[in-house]
């Protein structure tokens, strides 16, 4: 059983709160946190994508970025990241944790797609990422 979920980017401040945020709104009843490979530690979530997520109704106001460490890593059931080389970097940080650590796009496509980077791109990639994100964290819903 997947309870505790940590959702993984780099930054901690577009993608992985955003992810948190949407995983809590389908799963109330888990614990979902987040954190980021180079987080900007105490940083909220970004402008663009905060305004999108508030568009849905995603609570993201009280948001501060922070570190990920092995010991977050041990102490969920599952990690989402955003990429392959994310995957690799958290079995870097925790070889344990490789195990238990998937892309949040695993079941989109046929084999899955990675979850670009938004961070000081447009607003269209902000739009298109926060549409990835819907759809993946949509997708795990039927997985968990």
């Amino acid at each position: 059983m997947f309870d505790r979920i940590l959702v993984v980017c780099i930054g901690n401040i577009c993608r992985s709160p955003v992810a948190e945020a949407l995983l809590k709104q389908q799963f109330p009843h888990k614990q979902i946190s987040s954190a980021g490979l180079g987080a900007r530690v105490g940083e909220g979530v970004d402008p663009n994508a905060r305004h999108l997520g508030e568009a849905d109704g995603l609570h993201l106001a009280d948001h501060q970025a922070r570190q990920l460490t092995a010991d977050m890593l041990n102490e969920v059931d599952l990690v989402l990241v955003m990429s392959d080389g994310q995957r690799r970097a958290v079995g870097d940080i925790s070889p344990a944790a490789l195990g238990k650590t998937m892309r949040i796009g695993r079941w989109l496509g046929d084999s899955g797609e990675d979850i670009p980077d938004p961070y000081r791109k447009s607003p269209e990639i902000f739009e298109l990422v926060h549409r990835k994100l819907t759809q993946a964290t949509a997708t795990w819903a039927n997985k968990l």
